[in-house]
């Protein structure tokens, strides 16, 4: 599987675009915003785009979500249903953080923890894990040794858990018991910033290494 990381948003979130190479269908996990910057990838690379993959509900993330999928009538999977109350809010966060105004949405699908999610011919793990946000999924693919994790674990830091419904101790265990025992050979793709690999996390990051 081939991917492309996109920064969109004064946030400058990683929206990524995943595809795969048989088929050249593609989904775009977390398209925030920008939705021009995604869809010239998308042309760029001569992909079919077929479905918007969500890690979670903060505006960064899901407030492109609902004009994608009506634009492109595709379907939207993710996160899980603990993130309804932030995607119902997602009017109100755009004004918090002045972003143009967004609406909500209804996935097509809620995911849970174990489901598998495809993109083409390839097939992605569903991870749910909670503490940054209560509905927070992150997506795994196995042959490619690579995971999409939102806002859960950055590159020597790991996400906030000070919005309604985070929590701290939650958001370690998800990264020490959900994420890391995939393998240390795992890179991934965190919700801002750049790539690293769940290795070099524990080994060096100073909120869940050691």
């Amino acid at each position: 599987m081939k991917f492309k990381i996109v920064p969109v948003t004064p946030f400058q979130q990683n929206a990524s675009v995943l595809w795969c190479e048989a088929t050249r269908r593609a989904a775009v996990v977390d398209p925030g915003g920008d939705l021009a910057s995604i869809l010239r990838v998308v042309e760029q690379e001569g992909l079919t785009l077929e479905k918007i993959l969500v890690t979670h509900g903060h505006i960064d993330h899901a407030g492109g979500v609902a004009e994608l999928a009506e634009r492109l009538s595709i379907p939207i999977e993710g996160p899980h249903r603990e993130d309804q109350f932030w995607i119902d809010g997602m009017p109100q966060q755009s004004k918090m953080f002045g972003f143009p105004e967004v609406k909500s949405f209804t996935p097509d699908r809620w995911l849970e923890d174990g489901d598998r999610v495809t993109v083409g011919n390839e097939e992605l793990q569903v991870i749910h894990c909670p503490g940054h946000t209560p509905g927070h999924v992150c997506f795994h693919h196995a042959p490619s040794h690579l995971a999409v994790v939102g806002d859960v674990l950055f590159q020597g830091s790991i996400g906030r858990t000070d919005f309604p419904k985070g929590d701290y101790d939650t958001l370690i265990d998800s990264i020490r018991n959900r994420l890391f025992p995939l393998g240390d050979d795992i890179d991934f793709i965190p919700g801002h910033g750049d790539m690293s690999s769940f290795g070099v996390e524990r080994r060096t990051n100073p909120f869940v290494g050691g």
